[in-house]
């Protein structure tokens, strides 16, 4: 066989030996130091590295890209130099075979068959590709480049560089199995409501949470310039955020609730609106603005524009019933559920994302509070709808959240009627290794650790110890159980956003 191989079909053979003595026949010029240097700098990957190192720079796709290319790339370079350089034994060209000068000196002593530049050159190129086209088609002239020169310098047949490309756009897609592409996004939409149109504020009162994150003493003066006839509560510091919120809700002559503040003050707002049947004002102001962002209430002019014309969006609500305390006498309580609700480590692991996030950027910050969270908490066992599971993160979105991995972000629709439920598990044999490896390479929403499932109504109870839950961001300790179902449409909420048809 060895024999066979080494000689390859005579078809091939006289393919290859015609096809070199073609390029052996071009003139010396400036393009055989070009590819001479670019056969080098693609040695041991170094291109592919430092254009990875660029592409990781912008945020996005590009970053991804980057890391996929490069992941395809290991792969591609394993097989071809561990396995086929082993099992297919060949010469590469001889000096008579193409000019002295145009000879690459030293030659590689490894087989000639297949080519591992050219694997490598195609691996990124097309992994690359799968995460982001454009990227790919412009790194296709550089891949091309470099398997050509490997026929320019004679270091390889022809029939390699073919073999080796095979293999790296065969290893770019098998990369493809645990970097699946992420689902289409829905374009936002909202189902209209029925809201009373508002000028000047009047007839609005808005509670101000003081301690929210951008709240300065300016903010007041901004409320009351643009909302002059509105009704202004500012909470301090050590006041009952629920209280309040509901003292506004309650105040004579209010036909709709504004908030100021972060997820738990609105929260709070959420609740006085639905029990007071009013349609709720989220103005963007607190440390924390996911309803606001997923409203599109991104400025106080976006809110006033929805005020102003009458623009609202029916809303779900997620209903909680979390039962506490002793086993043989729980005390029974309920919540309202807007955006999330966690077990596990996933409070600890937002917490960190968002410290590192405004120096490393989201992806990054990711991957390190991941490392750090999973390196040093350990799972919680407990039962999800009756099944007993051991989770690093039980994560529930009122609502799909997208992407879907450990780190969702956007929710285009907010009366879709589910649940979104991620499980983290630590079941699985390595369950902390193969969840670090998935943080690192991006792999997480394919992952087997990884379990993503819609439900209307999820059941969760402790095994043993109490567990804390948390309810939009607010931590309950020692549930022993909780019930969550879905209340559709039950909120009426401004909002400019597209609307269904």
């Amino acid at each position: 066989m060895r024999g066979f191989v080494g000689k390859g079909p005579k078809r091939v053979v006289k393919l290859d030996h015609f096809l070199v003595r073609a390029v052996s026949r071009q003139p010396q010029g400036d393009h055989d130091v070009f590819f001479r240097r670019l056969s080098s700098a693609a040695t041991k990957g170094k291109l592919w590295f430092g254009i990875a190192g660029i592409m990781a720079t912008v945020p996005g796709k590009p970053r991804r890209a980057a890391l996929h290319g490069l992941l395809a790339l290991g792969v591609a370079s394993g097989v071809t130099n561990v396995i086929f350089k082993r099992a297919l034994p060949r010469r590469r060209p001889l000096p008579e075979h193409l000019p002295l000068f145009r000879f690459v000196n030293p030659q590689p002593t490894s087989s000639s068959m297949p080519s591992g530049h050219s694997a490598s050159a195609v691996a990124f190129a097309v992994g690359a590709g799968i995460v982001s086209p454009a990227i790919g088609v412009a790194l296709a002239p550089i891949a091309v480049g470099v398997a050509y020169s490997r026929v320019h310098t004679g270091a390889h047949w022809p029939s390699d560089v073919v073999f080796g490309s095979a293999l790296g756009a065969g290893a770019a897609f098998l990369t493809r199995k645990w970097w699946p592409a992420r689902p289409a996004e829905p374009t936002p939409r909202r189902t209209p409501a029925e809201v009373p149109a508002i000028h000047d504020g009047e007839g609005l009162s808005i509670a101000v949470n003081v301690l929210g994150g951008s709240y300065s003493p300016e903010t007041g003066e901004l409320l009351r310039r643009v909302f002059p006839k509105a009704y202004i509560r500012e909470i301090s510091e050590g006041e009952d955020v629920a209280e309040e919120v509901k003292a506004a809700a309650t105040r004579p002559g209010t036909v709709a609730l504004g908030v100021w503040g972060g997820d738990g003050t609105v929260g709070a707002a959420v609740a006085a609106a639905v029990e007071h049947s009013l349609p709720l004002a989220v103005l963007p102001g607190g440390t924390l603005n996911h309803f606001a962002r997923d409203l599109g209430a991104r400025s106080i002019e976006d809110v006033l524009d929805a005020l102003t014309n009458g623009f609202a969006a029916s809303v779900d609500l997620g209903h909680v019933v979390v039962q506490r305390g002793l086993a043989e006498k729980p005390e029974t309580s309920e919540l309202a559920m807007l955006n999330t609700a966690s077990v596990g480590v996933y409070p600890n692991l937002v917490r960190r994302r968002e410290r590192l996030q405004p120096a490393m950027g989201k992806p990054l910050a990711s991957v390190v509070a991941s490392l750090r969270t999973f390196g040093v908490n350990s799972p919680t066992t407990l039962t999800v709808n009756g099944q007993k599971h051991k989770l690093w993160i039980l994560y529930m979105g009122r609502g799909r959240f997208y992407p879907s991995d450990h780190a969702p972000i956007r929710r285009p629709v907010l009366d879709d009627g589910v649940f979104d439920l991620r499980m983290i598990t630590a079941d699985e044999p390595f369950a902390r290794a193969r969840l670090l490896w998935a943080v690192v390479t991006g792999t997480v929403s394919a992952s087997k650790v990884t379990h993503l499932a819609e439900a209307t109504e999820i059941t969760v109870e402790a095994i043993g110890q109490p567990l804390v839950l948390a309810v939009d961001g607010e931590p309950t300790p020692g549930v022993r159980s909780a019930t969550f179902t879905v209340k559709p449409r039950v909120l009426r909420v401004y909002s400019s956003l597209p609307v269904a048809d």
